[in-house]
């Protein structure tokens, strides 16, 4: 099974060995998946955690009336799933498709209690990744409801540095919550400060 980074990523950051990874494999499984595909259909139940090997993933919502509002990117190296869907059982709330073509470890709910049974640090890094995903949720609802375009479009480079040109405008500008025009005022007046964002 070819899950190199999320393998590496859980050695160094989740304190497994490499002999208790072994152990977990059972519990992952490694798909590819192509541009458009979608891995999560709004009201399914989301089975596993997707941990991106590869590529670009994004969650989304549709309104009433069909427009989108991206709630997150997962490039490489992130999480991305329904976390209430999961432990709930519930209908997910997302719908979870491929932006670019992307290689994904789906991380089941077996896996999680697994790796805290063999190791106490991963028991520990699993509760600090759910605090930091509670915070990062925390900061995004503060920044939608009181934050200004510009402060939003900055914390966006900060936490997705290498994707502004890896996604279209319009899907950054549905990520901020705020139209593709005022994203391109936005922009332009950064510009005009001689701002540059890479």
């Amino acid at each position: 099974m070819e899950c190199e980074t999320f393998q590496s990523y859980i050695l160094n950051r989740g304190g497994v060995t490499e002999s208790e990874f072994n152990e977990l494999t059972p519990f992952l499984r490694t798909e590819t998946f192509s541009k458009g595909e979608i891995l999560l259909q709004q009201a399914e139940t989301c089975k596993a955690s997707m941990f991106v090997e590869k590529g670009l993933l994004r969650a989304y919502t549709l309104d009433e009336n069909g427009k989108e509002h991206i709630v997150q990117f997962a490039p490489e190296n992130w999480f991305i799933g329904d976390r209430g869907s999961i432990y709930f059982n519930d209908p997910s709330y997302f719908i979870i498709d491929v932006i670019e073509t992307a290689e994904v470890v789906f991380v089941t709910e077996e896996f999680i209690e697994k790796a805290s049974e063999l190791s106490a640090s991963f028991r520990k890094f699993n509760e600090k990744l759910l605090h930091n995903h509670i915070q990062h949720l925390q900061k995004r609802i503060d920044l939608l409801l009181g934050a200004s375009a510009e402060k939003r479009y900055l914390n966006f480079i900060e936490l997705y540095p290498d994707l502004l040109l890896r996604v279209p405008q319009w899907m950054i500008a549905s990520y901020l919550g705020i139209t593709p025009e005022s994203l391109s005022r936005v922009r332009k007046s950064l510009a005009n400060k001689n701002f540059k964002p890479y």
